[in-house]
């Protein structure tokens, strides 16, 4: 039980019924809160797993060999 919990239940135990109201409530942000985090670590874990990529990386050819530049001399022969 959350220190929280105890506090109101202490107070409305006393007769504090406007400090176990706040008691109460605080009690309630915490929990309502953690349950805010937690979901909102699993949303994060499964929005945003690394996805393997969708395209295949391009496969690099060999370049072509070397050739002589095409001259007027060249081209009448």
């Amino acid at each position: 039980m959350s220190e929280q919990v105890k506090n109101f239940i202490d107070k409305l135990s006393l007769g504090q019924a406007a400090e176990a109201g706040e008691a109460f409530k605080d009690a309630l942000r915490d929990k309502v809160g953690d349950a805010l985090e937690n979901k909102r670590k699993e949303l994060a874990s499964v929005l945003f797993q690394a996805q393997p990529h969708s395209d295949a990386k391009p496969e690099i050819l060999s370049p072509a060999p070397r050739t002589e530049p095409v001259t007027n001399e060249t081209q009448g022969q």
